[in-house]
């Protein structure tokens, strides 16, 4: 039975977002990345755990990548781009009166990527 790749929150806590991350104990290390708004957060940390195929992510918030409205943080690994690992939403400002904003911001988010993974796939094929 293969393991499936898989990243789980475990906390929120002083700006920064954890979770661990299991993948098949074949794969070669993560190299994940973090994308607010198309721009790459840094000093993500990634520590493998005692367990095999089993990583440690700690995400830091950055202070600039907080204002008003919903802030959306994509996480993947960057040996596969179409795929998302996780994400998550950071309000910020004036109540939301609602969770659906924060839901058509994450849907957002998505569908570039998307959209980026189909103009590149497009390219590469010679489709137009």
């Amino acid at each position: 039975m293969t393991r499936e790749t898989t990243l789980t929150k475990t906390r929120l806590l002083a700006g920064k977002w954890e979770g661990v991350l299991s993948v098949p104990e074949s794969a070669p290390a993560p190299q994940i990345e973090v994308l607010s708004q198309d721009l790459r957060i840094e000093d993500v940390e990634v520590h493998a755990l005692e367990a095999t195929g089993t990583w440690a992510i700690s995400v830091p918030i950055p202070p600039e990548a907080i204002s008003d409205g919903v802030q959306v943080f994509v996480i993947r690994d960057r040996a596969d781009e179409n795929r998302v690992l996780n994400s998550f939403a950071v309000l910020a400002g004036e109540m939301v009166s609602d969770t659906l904003q924060a839901e058509v911001a994450l849907l957002r988010a998505e569908l570039d990527m998307l959209k980026r993974a189909f103009r590149r796939h497009c390219v590469e094929t010679g489709a137009d």
